[in-house]
């Protein structure tokens, strides 16, 4: 039988608040008590008004404090019986809102961004070679074989996406939160970026993510970090020449990829 997780620790009581106006204040202390072991995943909190008193600030500090850590994702909101502001782990949403915004406005530039996934993939593809299941493995399958039908049908937006998606499922193989986050927020920046350059040949993508899956299955690190890295370099060429930053060679050119 499954073992049931221990009780959370009984919450030490919340400290009024010298700054009565600071929802940051308010904040600082849900998340000390989360720190603590106090608060953990699915544990509701106060009520607003118990929250207030508590504190000693007004309703609409909780609230505002309360709507701030909702939109980090630290916490969730139900509606109704039983409902309440809840404790929640988060999917790294925020990081990814805070970076897309980061790339609109400018202040990250397209270079920035397929240096950070030079960086970062060839390490991801080496970790879930290591790593992946079953499940990895299906729904990695299930996506190169997606990504194989829409070329086929000439759907250009559902393979864009398949190969997009590609990314995140093998980051989640490989078992890390932090890469997982990290490689969203990237690749929903790359979605931007696509944005602005159009639909490309999908030929070359399908033959490496075949290779790459080949590897996986093969548990073969080293062949599957150089198959990242090739990918996302001639990936960087591709996105820069389509800018009329790179020149690539006549002769080493090949059929661009989607993602």
């Amino acid at each position: 039988m499954p073992v049931s997780p221990p009780p959370s620790p009984s919450p030490s009581p919340f400290v009024k608040l010298a700054h009565k106006r600071s929802f940051e204040a308010v904040i600082e202390q849900i998340r000390a008590q989360i720190n603590a072991g106090h608060l953990r995943e699915g544990d509701r909190l106060p009520t607003e008004r118990d929250l207030a008193e508590q504190l000693g600030v007004s309703r609409n500090t909780v609230r505002e404090a309360i709507r701030s850590l909702e939109n980090s994702g630290m916490l969730r909101l139900k509606k109704g019986p039983g409902g309440g502001a809840f404790i929640h782990s988060g999917s790294g949403d925020a990081v990814t809102k805070a970076l897309s915004d980061l790339y609109r406005l400018g202040s990250v530039q397209p270079s920035s961004l397929t240096e950070a996934r030079l960086i970062l993939g060839p390490a991801v593809a080496r970790l879930a070679c290591e790593r992946w299941d079953a499940q990895d493995m299906q729904a990695l399958e299930d996506n190169v074989r997606k990504s194989r039908e829409a070329n086929e049908r000439n759907d250009h937006l559902l393979r864009a996406q398949a190969n997009l998606e590609f990314h995140k499922l093998l980051a989640q193989a490989s078992k890390n939160p932090i890469l997982v986050v990290m490689t969203n927020a990237l690749v929903e920046m790359v979605r931007e970026f696509l944005q602005v350059l159009g639909a490309m040949p999908n030929d070359y993508v399908l033959a490496s993510r075949e290779r790459m899956l080949e590897h996986l299955r093969r548990r073969d690190t080293a062949a599957a970090t150089e198959e990242a890295a090739k990918y996302l370099e001639w990936t960087q060429n591709i996105y820069f020449q389509r800018m009329g930053k790179t020149a690539v060679p006549t002769e080493e050119r090949e059929a661009p990829p989607a993602a």
